[in-house]
C-alpha cells in the first residue's frame, strides 16, 4: 500500500477513535518517539497505550490536521496537527512511516509551545496512570 492508502486509513481511525482499528494499523515491533519521553517507546502494546492516551487527551472536538505532507517513495507522512487544550492552544506534527505490510512503524510526535508540551506532559502523564491502573 502506499503512503496514500495508507494515510487515509489513518484519518478513518481517527475519525472514529477505533481501538481495534488502531490495533489492526500497527505493526507488532512498532516504535513511538513521544515529544516528553527521552527514549524511544518499542513495541505494540506500549504503542497501543501512548496513542489511546492521546486520543483521551489530545482527540477533543478542536483537534484539527491542518497540513499533510506524504511521500510515497518513503512510504511516510508528516501531519501538522493544532487544537485547543484548556486555554492553551497546542501545535504539533505526527511523523508516520508504515512498513512494506501498510503497518505503522515508526510513529513520532513533536509539540510546540513551550506552554503546551508542558500540559500535554502532565495530562498524558495521569491518562497513562489511569490506564496502568485499570488493566
Amino acid at each position: 500500500m502506499s503512503a496514500r492508502e495508507n494515510l487515509k486509513a489513518w484519518h478513518a481511525r481517527m475519525a472514529d477513535k477505533s481501538e481495534a482499528a488502531l490495533s489492526a494499523q500497527l505493526a507488532d515491533d512498532a516504535v513511538f518517539h513521544s515529544p516528553v519521553v527521552h527514549t524511544p517507546q518499542a513495541g505494540k502494546p506500549i504503542v497501543m497505550a501512548y496513542l489511546t492516551a492521546a486520543d483521551s487527551v489530545l482527540g477533543n472536538d478542536s483537534f484539527r490536521y491542518v497540513r499533510e505532507i506524504v511521500d510515497d517513495d518513503a512510504n511516510m507522512a508528516m501531519l501538522e496537527f493544532q487544537l485547543q487544550l484548556d486555554d492553551i492552544q497546542v501545535n504539533g506534527v505526527d511523523i508516520i512511516s508504515w512498513n512494506d505490510d501498510g503497518k505503522i512503524q515508526d510513529f513520532k510526535v513533536m509539540v510546540r509551545p513551550l506552554q503546551a508540551i508542558n500540559k500535554v506532559w502532565d495530562e498524558m502523564g495521569k491518562m497513562l496512570e489511569k490506564m496502568k491502573k485499570s488493566a
